[in-house]
């Protein structure tokens, strides 16, 4: 049974009566102020819809997850990040991140990116909990991704990419230094093959919400989401294709 929220109360149903069919469906209704969104993602819970729907809350299980340490870097992404000039910043150009990946998607498969989540997000990145990466080519926005920071966690939300490799560039030096500075976990919500590919895990829920709760008892450094361009620590380590 899925759980109408209360309009006048932030809380959640426990994420372990989220439905088996769809898939990790918990909630449908209230709003998408900060409030209830970062109470939400505290408890390993995400909106996710589309355009005309009803606002749905979801927990799936499994959980798909990166260790930042562990990304898996091809041969092929190793040589591509040697080849060009690719320069990653942080916390540059959020409202353009967010606008790539909601423009791109819709001309795929369309987006649950809408105006109203963008501006939930946005909104977010205001007061500091929502965060973008973005890789440049000549001066020129080619790839990125953004997510919501919580704790050591960082729950990303969506990726694009105008030129080859970028998102994956993105992934790779933004966990890079998310590991250097005590970043524990990476959520991307449901796995795929894409992300399997960058060496993405599966974790029962019930294990992500205790890696997701202990990594809260502490915080990234605050320098950590200044405004910047990250540095690599080094050449990727490659691992084999």
């Amino acid at each position: 049974m899925i759980v109408q929220l209360d309009p006048l109360s932030i809380s959640f149903p426990p994420a372990a009566t989220a439905l088996h069919e769809p898939n990790g469906l918990l909630a449908v209704g209230g709003d998408l102020s900060a409030e209830r969104l970062l109470y939400a993602y505290q408890h390993g819970i995400f909106p996710w819809f589309s355009e005309n729907d009803p606002i749905l809350w979801w927990s799936p299980n499994p959980r798909a997850v990166f260790y930042p340490d562990q990304i898996h870097v091809s041969r092929s992404l190793a040589k591509a990040a040697r080849q060009k000039p690719w320069r990653v910043t942080i916390n540059n150009r959020f409202a353009d991140v967010i606008d790539a990946c909601a423009r791109l998607r819709a001309d795929k498969e369309g987006t649950w990116i809408t105006d109203e989540m963008m501006n939930a997000y946005l909104n977010l990145h205001k007061l500091g909990h929502a965060h973008s990466v973005e890789v440049w080519l000549d001066e020129h926005l080619v790839g990125g991704l953004y997510g919501v920071s919580m704790g050591r966690t960082f729950c990303g939300e969506s990726m694009f990419h105008t030129a080859t490799n970028a998102s994956k560039i993105a992934l790779m030096r933004f966990a890079d230094a998310f590991h250097n500075d005590g970043g524990q976990l990476i959520d991307c919500q449901v796995g795929n093959p894409h992300l399997f590919s960058l060496g993405a895990h599966e974790l029962s829920r019930e294990r992500f919400l205790v890696k997701l709760h202990s990594s809260q008892t502490s915080t990234m450094p605050s320098q950590f989401w200044t405004p910047r361009q990250l540095e690599s620590s080094g050449s990727p380590t490659c691992s084999s294709d």
